[in-house]
């Protein structure tokens, strides 16, 4: 076997080498001149999670850490702010800093704007190859660095520490260091590859491609799916992943506190949940909330019916029509009347007047199918995206600090601030309150460790339905029945079987799955009369679900929060000019079937109505049910808030440390520092080379837990 796993190694090397080369010659420059350095390396590390593993906790995390390092080189320059990092709050070494340092590192460099983006870039390099130092970006993403690093001529080799010279390029060394180190003991067990420590799933894995959900052994919980092949969202394929961030609550986070902090305990272990939603609507057991649990469940498979555009119905997506929600529901039972549940969607009245242009929203009529398998797709953030958190990062580079609508005055008052700092703060708000989100809606997930649409819906088809004791196969815990949509299977149908076999079950109107696609370049499944057993979302064959749990919506927490920094950032709670938008082009823009048939472009008034448009994608994706939605969406609001305020306090100089909630999570041990490259060509080399070793190392455990 150990032969096996080295000609296993020597193999990938070898492709990885041929990538490199290609790589090297063919990489498409991030950097842009015009762009501050900031601006650049935050291009640069979303390019890197674009290549890597889709994991939106590691990236939340990545995107806070890098924000946060910039941010605080930005401030070592300026008289009033207060670094996070550099101090003495995280009780590193590492991090030390006596900020009457910035004196000393002000008046020895007569270039401020040079000394920040020198400062900024060593860290960057330092960190960024450190975080992605694995496959599988570790070569495009490697080689985008050393572009980047190149362009603002970081010496590689130059490796000090030392702020005793006033050195941007040692200051950048330092903080880049004092970040590494941070990361190996703020609870997200890095040194492990932020493996959880002790949870486990208690429901037997599904496998989507056979029918029905026999093996279930409790009905609210999570349930791993089996996949004989799995890709993930950024298109990576590897083996079916464990539940991802189960114990992520224990991460220390920005700007969440003590107070927020609940520690519940199951099975002899501790879960961390900062904003406790409650509990969710549970089939059974003491808080069960049954007819929510199939109310909400059973939404999922009528929004499959959905997904067809040549189901004839037509629908304005513009702001004249879709936007400017309702006020969100107070418990459970008030979903019904927030979602519109036969024709989807939710309470929207839109908006008469654009107040960028007073000019009415101009209408845009598309099928409604079109729309929502675009809304699926764009907010999935996959194949080749950059994560839902990195999503939020791309609309404030874009469609935000890019268009020319668009002035940097911070919150919307006073001078415009120059591009570095309006970059700097608005990345560290961002990315604190992304970052919370994740620590927030994972330990959330963790705790509840909640039921996903296709195990729940496929599990009450095992009972048959609930809607009338009076027709076959009736069974309180079965689906419910809605005319045209969800019915039983009766003689003669075509769904009947060779033998009849299928009467008496389950049916729904629903998209018709991966099976109807033979190829995604010229087909669409649509929608049509399918077993209930057989019901998929719409989503690829080779990943069906998230690896991990419902409750909260990730998607939910992560944009209302965003949205609510984007609001605050900018003082207007509209997008530039009135309006953001994006363009998916006639049948050049789905990715597992054909479509969409038309242009469809996605518009929204306020950066809420992006959010919002978000949450229901989940619904439509066969993702999420209404009750993930809803408090994901109210936990966001305040964690975008609370992070937008103790930002303030930071820029201000009003707080020169962050209080640590408390207990403190256990601290991992600590794993190697990363090699320094030395050189454009031996860096590549170098990088190969531990590449190399660490395909062998991860083999050998991979190995040795094979056979034990």
């Amino acid at each position: 076997m150990k032969h096996n796993i080295l000609v296993a190694c020597i193999a990938t090397v070898a492709i990885f080498l041929g990538v490199y080369s290609a790589a090297a010659q063919s990489q498409e420059t991030i950097y842009n001149p015009e762009h501050s350095a900031a601006r650049n390396w935050n291009e640069a590390l979303l390019f890197a999670i674009r290549k890597d593993f889709a994991r939106p906790t590691v990236h939340a995390r990545n995107l806070y850490h890098t924000s946060a390092m910039m941010y605080d080189l930005w401030s070592v320059f300026d008289q009033q702010a207060s670094p996070i990092f550099l101090g003495d709050r995280t009780g590193l070494d590492a991090c030390v800093f006596d900020t009457t340092q910035k004196d000393s590192f002000i008046s020895n460099n007569s270039d401020l704007q040079s000394a920040r983006e020198t400062a900024i870039s060593y860290a960057m390099y330092r960190l960024l190859s450190h975080r992605f130092s694995l496959p599988p970006a570790v070569v495009r993403a490697q080689t985008e660095f050393v572009e980047m690093a190149n362009f603002y001529q970081v010496d590689r080799e130059f490796t000090s520490t030392d702020l005793g010279g006033n050195n941007p390029a040692a200051l950048g060394n330092y903080i880049a260091q004092c970040l590494i180190e941070y990361g190996l003991q703020d609870g997200s067990n890095e040194a492990d590859l932020y493996a959880n420590s002790f949870y486990e799933p208690v429901n037997l894995p599904l496998e989507p491609a056979l029918p029905g959900n026999p093996n279930m052994a409790d009905s609210d919980r999570w349930q791993p799916l089996k996949l004989d092949v799995f890709i993930d969202q950024a298109g990576n394929e590897t083996d079916t992943p464990p539940f991802l961030g189960a114990e992520w609550g224990e991460v220390l986070p920005f700007a969440l506190t003590e107070n927020d902090l609940s520690i519940n305990e199951r099975d002899g272990q501790q879960f961390y949940v900062y904003h406790d939603p409650g509990f969710p609507a549970y089939l059974r057991g003491d808080d069960a909330k049954p007819a929510e649990y199939q109310w909400g469940h059973a939404l999922v498979a009528l929004w499959s019916s959905h997904l067809d555009p040549a189901d004839g119905v037509m629908w304005d997506i513009s702001p004249a029509s879709i936007g400017n929600t309702s006020d969100l529901p107070e418990d459970i039972e008030g979903l019904r009347d927030f979602y519109q549940g036969m024709q989807g969607g939710s309470t929207d009245t839109g908006y008469t007047i654009n107040p960028a242009t007073q000019a009415p929203y101009e209408s845009q009529m598309v099928p409604r199918g079109d729309y929502v398998r675009v809304l699926a797709e764009f907010w999935a953030d996959g194949p080749d995206s950059e994560t839902p958190p990195g999503h939020w990062f791309t609309i404030l580079n874009e469609a935000v600090s890019d268009h020319p609508d668009f002035t940097r005055q911070y919150a919307g008052q006073g001078e415009a601030v120059s591009e570095l700092e309006w970059d700097v703060k608005a990345y560290l708000v961002l990315g604190g309150a992304v970052h919370d989100s994740a620590i927030t809606a994972w330990g959330i997930k963790g705790w509840y460790d909640y039921v996903r649409p296709i195990s729940a819906i496929r599990h009450m088809t095992e009972f048959g339905q609930s809607t009338d004791p009076a027709l076959p196969n009736y069974h309180q815990d079965g689906l419910p029945l809605t005319q045209g949509f969800i019915e039983l299977v009766e003689a003669g149908d075509v769904l009947a079987g060779d033998n009849s076999e299928h009467v008496g079950k389950v049916k729904l109107y629903a998209w018709r799955g991966p099976d109807a696609v033979n190829d995604p370049e010229t087909d669409t499944a649509g929608v049509g009369w399918i077993l209930a057993e057989n019901w998929w979302p719409y989503q690829r064959p080779s990943f069906v679900t998230p690896p991990f749990a419902g409750y909260v919506s990730g998607h939910s927490t992560f944009s209302r929060a965003a949205s609510e920094v984007l609001t605050l950032l900018t003082g207007d709670e509209y997008f530039p000019g009135g309006m953001g938008e994006f363009i998916a082009e006639r049948d050049n823009f789905l990715v597992f079937e054909q479509g969409p048939s038309v242009d469809i472009k996605l518009q929204w008034a306020k950066f809420k109505d992006a959010s919002d448009q978000t949450s229901l994608s989940r619904i439509w994706g066969g993702i999420h049910p209404p009750v993930d939605d809803v408090p994901g969406r109210r936990i966001g609001i305040q964690i975008g808030q609370n992070a937008f305020a103790l930002a303030e306090q930071y820029f201000s100089g009003q707080l020169q440390t962050l209080p640590t909630p408390e207990p403190e999570p256990p601290t991992p041990v600590p794993a190697p520092e990363p090699t320094p490259t030395t050189s454009e060509s031996s860096g590549g080399v170098v990088n190969l080379f531990i590449l190399f070793l660490l395909c062998v190392f991860w083999g050998y455990r991979r190995a040795v837990a094979s056979v034990s």
